[in-house]
């Protein structure tokens, strides 16, 4: 009987790291897009409040500037002051001729000041991996470290979707699942020209499904999910209602296409004030309430809350993203009098 290969979604790729690194999950709240063509916006998006930029050669290139943007980035990275922020470059896809010269000339030129690819409509895992096997190779030849440079992977069609948690598990240096409204709207003909709200004659939620699977993928494999751009740039009411749905389903962030959209983003994937004093109580209570002080016990009460293990684990995603963004607690925990 023949022993069938393993899957190449779940198969480390040869050279490249084994395991997926911890330090992955850094703050995505807003993801700036910038057209790599640009330098005046180049300049001006290191000076702006986004935890992620991400440098364009894709949709925002034409194809003749394509190969002068390459450079502009290049100069960009190593050049700026990036301080505070992932810095991301967005390749063109494998489906065209310009996706391996994009990645060779950037890490090559840029590697050390990169942290991630983004790789825009990824269909099936072994694009994934293909990519994983480039950045190996570069970095080897270049005599960077292995495995540092991470992978952003965006879902725009529906072949991505069915196939997503194979991308998901396609290489150790995946860090998010980006959900790309536009092209993915067109690819399932959705009857609306409006990226990213809902269709006219749909009375429910037409993304939530989407979402959702992207979502459960990312999680089942320790990733970032990424919500996608809003293309109404000056309607930032519309904005953060648009955010506040992928935030209360869970999402990490979400992009950002004009810089007053920036801190709608990142208020709206922050915790309230009062929601991340309350978290940071709990991890410090139910601490107390399992200490040798505290009694040894598994649960307690928090005023006219119980508090147990459940509670922890809700807590910790509250008070990381908190910290994550930055706040300050104006809360203080006092262990009960015996």
């Amino acid at each position: 009987m023949t022993t069938p290969s393993p899957s190449p979604a779940t198969t480390p790729v040869s050279g490249g790291p084994a395991a997926h690194p911890l330090n992955r999950l850094r703050p995505r709240r807003s993801c700036l897009a910038v057209p790599g063509s640009n330098p005046r916006f180049l300049e001006k998006a290191q000076g702006l409040p986004a935890d992620q930029v991400f440098l364009d050669l894709e949709d925002a290139c034409a194809p003749l500037a394509k190969e002068g943007a390459r450079h502009h980035i290049v100069d960009a990275l190593n050049n700026g002051d990036w301080t505070g922020k992932t810095r991301v470059v967005r390749v063109n896809d494998w489906t065209t001729h310009w996706t391996y010269r994009d990645v060779i000339t950037v890490v090559e030129g840029a590697g050390p000041n990169l942290d991630c690819i983004m790789l825009p409509k990824v269909q099936d895992a072994q694009q994934v991996v293909a990519l994983d096997l480039l950045l190996t190779q570069i970095e080897k030849t270049m005599g960077f470290e292995v495995g540092r440079i991470g992978i952003e992977a965006q879902i725009e069609n529906a072949k991505g979707l069915v196939n997503i948690d194979d991308i998901a598990a396609a290489s150790p240096r995946l860090e998010t699942l980006i959900f790309g409204p536009a092209d993915f709207m067109a690819s399932i003909n959705m009857k609306t020209l409006v990226v990213g709200q809902q269709p006219p004659g749909y009375p429910a939620d037409a993304y939530h499904y989407i979402l959702m699977r992207i979502l459960m993928a990312a999680r089942t494999h320790d990733l970032q999910a990424i919500d996608g751009p809003f293309l109404q740039i000056r309607d930032v009411d519309a904005y953060r209602e648009v955010a506040g749905r992928a935030a209360a389903l869970g999402f990490d962030g979400k992009w950002v296409l004009h810089p007053g959209q920036v801190d709608a983003a990142n208020e709206v994937f922050s915790p309230s004030q009062e929601d991340y004093d309350h978290a940071e109580l709990i991890l410090d209570a139910y601490d107390w309430c399992t200490s040798e002080e505290g009694g040894k016990k598994g649960s307690a009460m928090l005023g006219d809350e119980m508090i147990d293990e459940a509670s922890r684990k809700m807590a910790l995603v509250i008070a990381g993203k908190g910290r994550a963004a930055g706040m300050q607690r104006t809360s203080k925990f006092e262990a009960p009098e015996a």
